[in-house]
């Protein structure tokens, strides 16, 4: 089964200029009066979390493992006008920035639990390195102990409109003997009201808990740990109802 992210073009079509402004608002409220000039995102897809930062006046850098995103994330840029150096690498190996020190370096998309969850504890010292000293390391990720707790199997989107076309985007996710989810994606496109086309794909991951990652960032020195939710405009404070949050932390040594 392929990955969604072998098709960039339908990974992007609930983009619009009304939700990027939401994803900027939402970055701003969640960063707040950090001091952050210059950012680094690990697993920048498309640029879909990433490139309305530019309006709050953060440079941005970005690498992916799939070069079809990163093309796509490039011509976005380009014709926004946003200034983006763009690498292609593993997230598991960061080498391609060398010394390149920023103010936060982040993981969105959920994009951690790709890999097992010692990789994540790698992956998170990978980007302590490219985190000036007082600067931020920074991801989301899912609730993977809420899912895994409740079992939960679908996920809904609400349908949007595309040229035209009805979309509609629905999750079933498998859990896996081993612990693992698999999450199987399904599009559905819609015309005169009949279904004309759909698509399958498939997104394996490994679930791990915001316990054991804000372990590891307080061993890496960081402090001031904070989390909110996804989008952080939701009003939940109480970690076993959130579907999906933000973590942030400071660096002290």
């Amino acid at each position: 089964m392929p990955s969604l992210y072998e098709r960039a073009d339908i990974y992007d079509m609930i983009e619009s200029s009304s939700r990027d402004e939401i994803i900027r608002k939402d970055w701003a409220a969640f960063l707040g009066d950090r001091k952050i000039h210059s950012m680094l995102d690990i697993s920048i897809g498309t640029g879909t979390m990433t490139l309305p930062l530019w309006d709050l006046e953060i440079s941005l850098f970005g690498s992916d493992l799939s070069q079809s995103m990163l093309s796509r994330c490039q011509i976005k840029a380009e014709n926004k006008h946003i200034p983006v150096e763009l690498k292609c690498c593993d997230f598991r190996d960061l080498s391609c920035w060398a010394d390149h020190l920023f103010d936060c370096v982040v993981s969105t998309g959920n994009s951690l639990a790709y890999v097992p969850n010692v990789d994540v504890l790698h992956t998170l010292e990978q980007m302590d390195r490219h985190v000036k000293p007082g600067g931020y390391l920074c991801f989301d990720s899912r609730n993977w102990e809420k899912i895994q707790r409740e079992k939960q199997r679908f996920y809904v989107f609400n349908p949007f409109y595309k040229d035209g076309i009805r979309v509609n985007y629905l999750q079933v996710w498998d859990h896996n003997g081993d612990g693992t989810i698999t999450f199987n994606l399904l599009y559905c496109f819609e015309k005169n009201d009949r279904i004309f086309k759909k698509e399958i794909f498939e997104e394996h991951y490994f679930p791990f808990s915001k316990d054991m990652a804000e372990k590891k960032m307080i061993e890496m020195g960081y402090d001031d740990i904070e989390l909110k939710p996804l989008p952080c405009m939701i009003e939940e404070t109480y970690f076993d109802r959130i579907d999906w949050y933000r973590i942030i932390g400071r660096k002290t040594k």
